[in-house]
């Protein structure tokens, strides 16, 4: 009697995915979580994968989180056990008492399954949907590469937002007055927001051709003269020339209202007067912030989205992606 394990065994393992299809990786350099559909995006075979955050560029094999990798162990472990377990089953015997002495012998093989590790699908913040590639993804925070074809998601989290602001002035026009002005106001903070938060992650990313990639990572767009003076050292762009200069004045004035909103409920004083050149404001009356101006700036600050994604983030070479189906 005997048995043989030694033909090679392959071991096939399905990762589970969380209740949305999408399913973990993890960065083999910066060692973040982030979750892809798999089936969605680019495809292709032995095609590189872009972590989300850090822009890493590996293989689509590199990226299993460790704890997808235990699991894969166990249920290998599990497989393996179990045909180990099957083939010493075969070895049992019994040979009841026999003869004048009435000694018989037996075998008995009794075995308890390996645990597989199971695990549990992280709850990410954010999800994407790639607007060169169609992959859908999550992330922490909000702003990210697409680990298919390694375009970063900024100019898309601004529309997005852009999006709320509008969505919030439409609001505003079906309510009381003290409301509505409240949400338009809200709108306008929203939208300078948007394009501050954008344009801080559009320079973080682009620092590396910067001419000091350390002040690149810090410049702010809550104050676009501010702004303009900051990419146009850093980066040789002059985001005046990105749209016409009525609309470049226009953008400046409200700015400078939201600055007022955010420091003074609203009051004009006279930094205001002389940066805004706002021929309608008087030292010491509330700033009137309209409906259609908002609408306007959400059109101009996408222009600069625009503008600012194309020089600083040109797409990627190739078509690049992670494989998996």
């Amino acid at each position: 009697m005997g048995f043989n394990l030694s033909d090679r065994m392959q071991v096939s393992v399905t990762i589970p995915r969380d209740e949305r299809g999408m399913m973990s990786q993890e960065c083999p350099k910066c060692e973040l979580t982030f979750k892809i559909k798999p089936g969605m995006g680019l495809k292709g075979k032995n095609l590189p994968c872009h972590c989300a955050y850090c822009g890493h560029v590996a293989g689509h094999d590199q990226f299993w989180t460790k704890q997808q990798v235990e699991y894969a162990r166990s249920v290998a472990m599990r497989q393996f056990t179990d045909r180990f377990h099957a083939e010493l089953k075969k070895l049992e015997f019994d040979h009841p008492p026999r003869g004048p002495c009435g000694i018989g012998i037996s075998l008995k093989v009794t075995t308890q399954p390996y645990p597989p590790r199971y695990y549990h699908e992280p709850k990410l913040e954010t999800d994407v949907v790639c607007d060169r590639c169609t992959l859908a993804y999550a992330i922490y925070g909000a702003f990210a590469f697409c680990p298919d074809c390694g375009s970063h998601n900024s100019f898309t989290i601004l529309g997005k937002s852009l999006e709320l602001a509008d969505k919030m002035l439409a609001l505003a026009g079906v309510q009381e007055r003290d409301l509505a002005e409240h949400l338009v106001g809200d709108a306008l903070e929203n939208v300078v927001s948007a394009l501050d938060g954008f344009g801080r992650e559009i320079c973080r990313v682009a620092a590396p051709q910067a001419a000091n990639p350390t002040e690149a990572e810090d410049v702010r767009f809550q104050n676009l003269i501010g702004a303009r003076n900051g990419v146009q050292k850093l980066f040789g762009l002059d985001l005046m020339t990105f749209v016409p200069a009525q609309d470049w004045e226009f953008a400046c004035r409200c700015f400078q209202k939201r600055h007022l909103l955010a420091h003074t409920m609203g009051v004009i004083d006279d930094d205001y007067v002389q940066a805004a050149k706002d021929p309608a404001g008087v030292v010491g009356r509330k700033v009137e912030i309209r409906p259609e101006e908002v609408k306007r700036l959400i059109e101009v600050v996408r222009q600069f989205g625009e503008k600012l994604t194309g020089q600083l983030l040109p797409p990627p070479p190739g078509t690049s992606s992670s494989s998996r189906t």
